[in-house]
């Protein structure tokens, strides 16, 4: 079957990208004086770690347990929906701005670039019909979820993983453009993707 091959690809791809990611952020922090603690928390505070763990597990679902809540509709197009907005993201916002080299750039790649093409390319192929419009709704959760993790972890630790979404360094109009236009996209994309499940279901 097409999408547990490329589900089974991703998951290989994103469980290798990720531990070599937090092998990385380790060596360099500990290098910088930081603990392994420290190294690890930091590593959490990426929405592209945990949206990258989201689609290793779903995608390891898809293959080991394809009946399980891990793996039904909801799951699969909420992980689409938000490991694209990853990839696009990346691209238009900070690949300019970070220009990694050696198995950093290796690891930038395969969670940017590959993980995003692979997951979407498996749901792409993966059974349809059973998403509603509604489910679009559930695909924006993690989103929001992410901006209220990050903004308690900032008030923490007084660190943040994006600049778009740093309020110590925006103004406060301009902080909430930034959430206001990342749920808008992850609306969009999820009601797109729902639409695209609907097609492909006729056809099918």
């Amino acid at each position: 079957m097409v999408s547990k091959t490329f589900a089974t690809l991703t998951a290989l791809v994103a469980w290798c990208a990720l531990a070599v990611q937090l092998v990385l952020i380790i060596q360099k922090m500990t290098g910088e004086g930081a603990s392994v603690l420290e190294a690890v928390w930091r590593y959490f505070g990426f929405f592209t770690i945990l949206t990258n763990c989201a689609v290793a597990v779903v995608a390891t679902a898809i293959v080991m347990r394809p009946n399980s809540v891990l793996a039904n509709a909801n799951a699969r197009l909420a992980t689409a929906t938000a490991i694209f907005i990853v990839g696009l993201v990346y691209s238009v916002a900070l690949r300019a701005i970070w220009q990694p080299t050696g198995w950093q750039a290796v690891v930038d790649h395969g969670l940017h670039d590959a993980t995003p093409v692979l997951f979407v390319v498996s749901w792409f192929f993966s059974a349809h019909g059973q998403l509603q419009w509604r489910s679009a709704v559930w695909a924006v959760v993690p989103a929001l979820a992410y901006f209220i993790y990050a903004l308690m972890r900032g008030s923490a630790d007084g660190w943040y993983a994006y600049w778009f979404m740093d309020p110590t360094s925006l103004p406060p109009a301009q902080m909430a453009l930034n959430v206001v236009i990342l749920l808008l996209a992850f609306s969009v994309l999820a009601i797109g993707f729902v639409g695209l499940d609907k097609w492909l279901a006729r056809r099918g």
